[in-house]
């Protein structure tokens, strides 16, 4: 196992009047042994951040550590990585055995070796009666599993996966997740996991970075990002529903952008007055949707109750109270968070 250290990586692409710079000076210290989760839109930088990580993609400012090395100017195979990809890449010809043992067998190590590793992978990932299977014949949770395998057998410093989950539905994902969570307890494996799914951010995450149009917005633990969110940004992108970000908000001051979570606005007798739009049932809880009255803007508001909370009527006005000290601030011209 190693560290994982980035200080000011920058990523462009091309020359001159025509570069486009893709990362923006991101600073990480990732621990021995911890699982970081980094997480953001689609084109915001993530998945080339890893691929640096891996050799895959140069960099053209910074520097890379993997544990005492600079890894910059080394090739992947001589990063002591082991990636898992989003498509699997598995041999259709080969099975689950020749899959998961192809790399060390590339590498000559010894059979009896080779066999014990695959044996211990595919024991921790419950492979053990798919080994003489070929890919076809498995479900898109087991060939992702394998792909898993192939990479534990390696016993590499680092993990780095790439969207892993992406091709799984909504049940498997949550399962496979649980998985993932179970390998790393057992292995303690660095672990540099990219996703675009907050709740997977969420879920996985020991310490998670935030990406925005290739810079790192905030980096922390999920906790610390939900709870104290650095920037609008990421108020607006962690959590479902999104944090409230209101500029027309009772009692605000001038330019400032008024943050609140949907649980943290309670139905009440009296407070900030909306009309209500939509209503959503969601099981255990329903989501009210709501529009400032009294002259202060057309902003959405949205407010989050118990599912047993008796349901109002469309077009009907409700009256909402934030909870003491939950709420936030943030500099409407930077989206920089402000103490209250």
């Amino acid at each position: 196992m190693a560290s994982i250290t980035l200080k000011n990586v920058v990523k462009r692409y091309g020359f001159g009047k025509s570069t486009n710079q893709v990362i923006h000076g991101v600073n990480a210290q990732i621990g021995d042994g911890e699982f970081v989760v980094v997480v953001g839109p689609s084109g915001c930088g993530k998945s080339t951040l890893l691929r640096m990580v891996a050799g895959l993609e140069e960099i053209s400012e910074g520097e890379i550590s993997i544990g005492q090395r600079v890894v910059n100017n080394l090739e992947p195979s001589e990063r002591d990585i082991a990636m898992v990809f989003q498509n699997y890449a598995l041999y259709p010809h080969m099975s689950v055995f020749e899959n998961m043992a192809y790399g060390l067998k590339i590498a000559k190590v010894p059979l009896d070796e080779i066999r014990a590793r695959v044996d211990k992978a595919a024991r921790i990932l419950e492979l053990g009666p798919y080994l003489r299977r070929k890919p076809r014949e498995l479900s898109g949770g087991q060939r992702q599993r394998v792909a898993m395998g192939r990479a534990i057998v390696r016993q590499p410093q680092v993990f780095l996966f790439d969207e892993p989950l992406s091709n799984l539905d909504a049940k498997l994902r949550a399962h496979t997740r649980l998985e993932i969570q179970k390998l790393h307890r057992e292995l303690g494996i660095t672990s540099l996991f990219v996703t675009h799914d907050q709740v997977e951010a969420m879920t996985l995450a020991q310490r998670m970075i935030v990406m925005n149009d290739g810079v790192m917005e905030q980096f922390g633990t999920p906790e610390e990002v939900y709870t104290r969110p650095a920037t609008t940004f990421v108020a607006g992108f962690i959590g479902s529903p999104p944090m409230n970000l209101l500029k027309n908000a009772p009692d605000a001051k001038p330019g400032t952008i008024v943050g609140i979570r949907p649980e943290h606005l309670d139905i009440t007798a009296k407070g900030w007055s909306l009309n209500v739009d939509a209503l959503e049932m969601l099981g255990a809880e329903r989501l009210v949707y709501g529009r400032w009255l009294h002259g202060a803007g057309d902003e959405l508001v949205i407010v989050r109750c118990a599912e047993d909370h008796p349901a109002p009527e469309l077009g009907s006005t409700i009256h909402v109270t934030p909870r003491a000290g939950r709420l936030h601030a943030f500099d409407a011209a930077t989206g920089k968070r402000l103490p209250i």
